[in-house]
């Protein structure tokens, strides 16, 4: 993990092992609402991006891994930081309520309505290949418009 000068760990790179992938981050709750808006029609994934090692390492990579070795992606992909962008992250949660807060996780969505959940817990222990597997079942069940979880 990087540290900066008393300001706790550089997420530079974590965020950028996202948005090099194509997700775009919502920093602000009016963000959010906009990516929102947009995932009103298709399919939208939300990652909710962490600084946690034992899960969010292997999180962020698994994503790439599946995005790699699938031929069916999200129509968009979005961030929230949890810890980070707090502000951002509750208004994001708040959308999907019946679900508790968990960092990191995946979020799908078609159509705008919450779809599958990949929470901390089917994260954390496993490898990235594992998640990665994961994220490509719910790939692959967006694209049939089957409902996955």
């Amino acid at each position: 993990m990087q540290f900066g000068f008393g300001m706790g760990p550089d997420t530079a790179w974590m965020r950028e092992e996202l948005t090099t992938q194509g997700v775009k981050e919502c920093t602000t709750p009016e963000e959010v609402d906009a990516a929102f808006k947009e995932a009103e029609k298709g399919t939208t994934l939300l990652i909710i991006n962490s600084v946690c090692g034992c899960a969010a390492g292997n999180a962020r990579p698994g994503l790439k891994i599946a995005l790699d070795h699938c031929d069916t992606h999200p129509d968009r992909m979005y961030s929230v930081f949890a810890g980070q962008d707090k502000e951002a992250t509750a208004h994001a949660r708040a959308k999907f309520a019946d679900y508790p807060p968990s960092s990191p996780a995946f979020a799908y969505f078609v159509d705008g309505e919450i779809k599958a959940m990949i929470p901390r817990h089917r994260i954390e222990g496993r490898t990235a290949e594992q998640v990665a597997e994961d994220l490509k079942m719910i790939f692959e069940g967006l694209k049939s418009e089957q409902p996955v979880g």
